[in-house]
């Protein structure tokens, strides 16, 4: 399974030509970075990516790219487009079939039940990167109870629609338990710390406690931070998801690979 958060702010890269020979190596180059994901008219796939191409000379803007889910592969902390000619724009529109005029972005979305329970906005989506297949649309509501307690999984079946600026759930999606979180995660740290020193002193057990709790109070506060900007300005959601994430591509492309099996 792959995520929308894994793939947003990579950067992209395309063949500057065509192979003679498959043991030829074709030369890469970097057209921009992934903007967003896009799925299909029903919103329970992802058909793709829109990507940000890099100005001409730094001053004649480009037109975004769409990159279809299955033309794209790692490459160099980021992603290349493995299928030049017909995985891109119109030729890949046309290859899968899509009304682009339906297809839905729902990133940043805000979401509700058929029964008109607000739920948050979409902050993730996790998809197959084998079929497209949405598995989990991930809503938070972008304050502090969402770093510290997590966000709402809530499984692809339950998307109802798109209607009005809103996505449409189920309205058993309003009975979803929370999950994830920085208090959740630093809970599970402090239990591993308090038992490791176990065996140490009084003293020495304090010291560690104290500890685990200062820096779980700065994660929280970090993150709070974090997804309050990224609410006030959607086009930061990128950077932000990036910021501190070391692993985030190496997470990525093992995912891809089993997912992609």
């Amino acid at each position: 399974m792959l995520k929308m958060s894994q793939l947003v702010g990579l950067v992209v890269y395309a063949p500057k030509g065509r192979r003679k020979r498959d043991d030829e190596d074709v030369p890469i180059k970097k057209i921009g970075k992934v903007r967003n994901v896009v799925c299909s008219p029903s919103g329970k796939r992802v058909v793709g990516l829109i990507v940000h191409q890099r100005d001409i000379a730094g001053m004649i803007a480009q037109p975004d790219l769409f990159v279809a889910y299955d033309a794209f592969e790692p490459y160099d902390k980021g992603i290349v487009i493995s299928r030049p000619d017909d995985g891109v724009d119109n030729a890949a529109r046309a290859r899968l079939g899509l009304d682009w005029d339906s297809c839905i972005i729902w990133n940043g979305m805000d979401a509700k039940t058929e029964d008109d329970r607000q739920l948050g906005y979409v902050a993730d989506i996790e998809f197959s990167a084998k079929t497209g297949k949405v598995r989990y649309f991930h809503l938070g509501d972008g304050n502090m109870s969402e770093s510290l307690v997590g966000h709402v999984a809530v499984p692809g079946s339950m998307l109802i629609g798109y209607q009005d600026g809103w996505m449409i759930v189920d309205p058993e999606a309003a009975h979803l338990e929370l999950s994830g979180g920085a208090a959740a995660k630093a809970g599970e740290g402090y239990a591993r710390a308090k038992e490791g020193v176990s065996k140490a002193t009084k003293k020495a057990g304090k010291v560690v406690g104290d500890a685990v709790d200062k820096g779980s109070r700065k994660v929280g506060k970090a993150l709070g931070k974090a997804k309050r900007a990224v609410g006030k300005d959607p086009g930061k959601k990128a950077k932000e998801h990036m910021k501190g994430v070391t692993s985030m591509f190496g997470e990525f492309a093992a995912e891809f690979k089993k997912a992609s099996k």
